[in-house]
């Protein structure tokens, strides 16, 4: 049996492994997830502000994000968190059922018309 210095170590090392957005994703919650929901909301039909995960930590932006998902047919949970605590992956819904966030966006560009090649909106 492993002991708790070893298993730390081994755990460091994986860490270590991972992209800082795979990172972020680890530690921040879905800070990020949100943020980046913004941008893509924002590209798709300028229906939000585009927002980094700092701002969504420091300031209240879930409702305008809710919002704009809302009016494309998605309804989201947002699990932002705040500058102390992470938040969880947010949850999307489409007519009741819960889909990946993938989906979400997919059908948001099918309800808006308008394709967007994947993260496009990611500037």
């Amino acid at each position: 049996m492993a002991t708790r210095e070893e298993n730390l170590k081994k755990i460091n090392e994986e860490l270590e492994k991972l992209s800082d957005e795979e990172l972020e994703g680890v530690a921040g919650g879905s800070a990020s997830e949100t943020a980046s929901d913004s941008r893509f909301l924002n590209s798709l039909n300028g229906s939000t502000d585009r927002y980094g995960e700092t701002r969504m930590r420091l300031q209240d932006h879930d409702h305008e994000i809710r919002d704009a998902w809302k009016r494309l047919g998605v309804d989201v949970t947002i699990h932002t968190g705040n500058l102390f605590t992470s938040g969880s992956a947010n949850t999307y819904k489409i007519d009741g059922k819960t889909v990946s966030r993938v989906e979400a966006i997919n059908h948001a560009m099918d309800v808006a018309g308008k394709h967007m090649e994947w993260n496009s909106w990611e500037w």
